[in-house]
Order: structure tokens, then sequence, then C-alpha cells
């Protein structure tokens, strides 16, 4: 047909695919040293003194991981966009669509994107790990429990009695970790009035002693046992306060061993406990 343009691939190819073929190259040399980056960020966390441990090393590889991938993904959604310009595809009602898109999308998914950033915090700052024991206030009430699974998008605590519970990264406002650094032990010793306390107190010291020289409770126990001194005047009995700081895996183990050697020297001291009786005064 008359006055028709003729095709010519090498002024397309030069006009559009080498613009193009230059677009994916980037992109593909963005990919690697963003990988790159990821896996020297990953070796210098992984060789400062708390990441060695086994659990540290997969916080480490989930959080690298997901920073590995959503640079990916934005690298080579930006490449798609330039590629797209580079052949004349209008761009605006593609973006209008993905804006609208979006939008709907955000509202549905906005718990997940929530969910999904506080898991990445978490595991930026290592808060807690596999393994802490701890106590989370979320927006449904108190939850406490051990650490079984940690995802971006959820965390797993088991309870003492077993039940597991499944909490939002999103939902959690406060953590209690009791696993972290060290721990104390409290225990409450109740004598009964008209005991001598300085005596009491020797006959602890005396124990304590003995406790510190254990090969066992010396490696679970960073300093004390001691006594604190009298805590409360209660109704029926004088309250002493024991504490010692612990390994924090060991806390509610030492607390359990200096109940049983207390009462133990106790009685074989001869010094009162009192016991509480409960009379029923009702008439018929």
């Amino acid at each position: 047909m008359l006055g028709a343009k003729r095709f010519d691939p090498a002024a397309w190819f030069d006009r559009h695919g080498v613009p193009v073929i230059a677009t994916i190259l980037v992109a593909a040399l963005a990919t690697v040293v963003v990988k790159l980056l990821v896996r020297r960020f990953r070796r210098r966390l992984e060789g400062s003194p708390t990441a060695t441990q086994e659990l540290n090393l997969q916080r480490i590889a989930t959080l690298t991981g997901a920073l590995s991938t959503a640079s990916v993904v934005v690298v080579w959604a930006l490449a798609a966009l330039v590629v797209l310009d580079r052949l004349n595809v209008s761009l605006g009602p593609l973006l209008a669509s993905a804006g609208v898109a979006g939008v709907a999308l955000g509202f549905g998914a906005q718990a997940i994107v929530r969910d999904t950033l506080a898991g990445f915090f978490i595991l930026l700052e290592n808060q807690f790990g596999v393994g802490d024991v701890l106590e989370v206030h979320t927006t449904a009430g108190p939850v406490s429990g051990k650490v079984e699974a940690l995802t971006l998008r959820v965390t797993s605590l088991r309870a003492f009695d077993g039940t597991l519970h499944i909490v939002p990264n999103g939902n959690i406002q406060v953590v209690s970790n009791k696993s972290r650094g060290w721990a104390r032990a409290i225990v409450d010793v109740r004598v009964a009035y008209g005991e001598d306390v300085e005596r009491v107190r020797a006959v602890l010291e005396q124990l304590f002693e003995e406790i510190r020289a254990d090969e066992v409770l010396s490696d679970w126990i960073r300093d004390g046992p001691s006594v604190l001194g009298i805590e409360t005047l209660g109704e029926y009995a004088i309250v002493i306060r024991v504490i010692a700081d612990t390994r924090p895996s060991k806390r509610w183990d030492t607390e359990r061993v200096l109940r049983e050697r207390i009462a133990g020297r106790l009685d074989a001291e001869g010094i009162r406990v009192p016991i509480k009786f409960h009379t029923n005064t009702s008439s018929d």
C-alpha cells in the first residue's frame, strides 16, 4: 500500500531493543549487588557475640531472607515499568488500575502488612527468639508461655498447661522477656512470732554458704543466695525474703531447691513455722 511505512527490525531494535536489554542487565546487576550486600550483612550479624547460637542463626536467616526477597521484588518491579515505557505501553491506565487494586488490597491485607512489619522489627531488634519465656500484652489481653515458633507474621507461645497460643505480631503491645541476661529467684520464708530473727538469719546464711559450694547450684546461681530482710509482718508469721540472681532458665528450679533446703534446715534447727488453722464458726 502506498504511503505505508515499512517495518525495519534493525531500527526498532536500536530504538527499543537496546534500552530494554540494558534495563534488564541493570536490574540483574542490581539483584546481584543486593544479594551480596544482604549476604555481607548476614555475615556481620553472625559474627557478633550474640549471634553464635543456632536459634539466633535461624533468626538471622529469616531476617536476611525477607530483606533479599523484598529488595529483588522492588528492583524487578521498577525494571518492568521501565521496559513497558520503552515499548510505548501507556503506563497511565496501568498505574491507575494498579492504584485502585492496591487500595482495595491494602484495606483487605492491612492486618497482614502490620503483622509482617512488626515481625520484621522483632527479628531485626532481636526482641525475643525461640525458647524464650515471655509475658505478652496483646490487644486481646495478656498471654504468657515459651516461644515455640517465630515467623514474620505470628509468634507461637506454649503456655505452662500445654495450651498453644498463636499471636499475630501486630497485636503485640508489650513484651516481658524472662529469658534474657539474668533472672531473680525470690523465696519468702515464714517463721512464727517469738523466733529470734537474727538466729534465723544466721541459720540461713550458713545454709547459703553450703549452697554456694554445691557444684550444680553454683552453675545455676550468679549471685547469692542472701537474706534481704523482713518483708512483711503477717497475721500469723514473720516473712523473711531470700533472693538469688540466677541464669534465666534456672530461676524456678532454684526457687524450688531453696524452698526444699530452707524447709529442711529450719526443721532441723527447731525453728517454728506457723500453721494457720481454719475453724468452722457457722452454726446450724
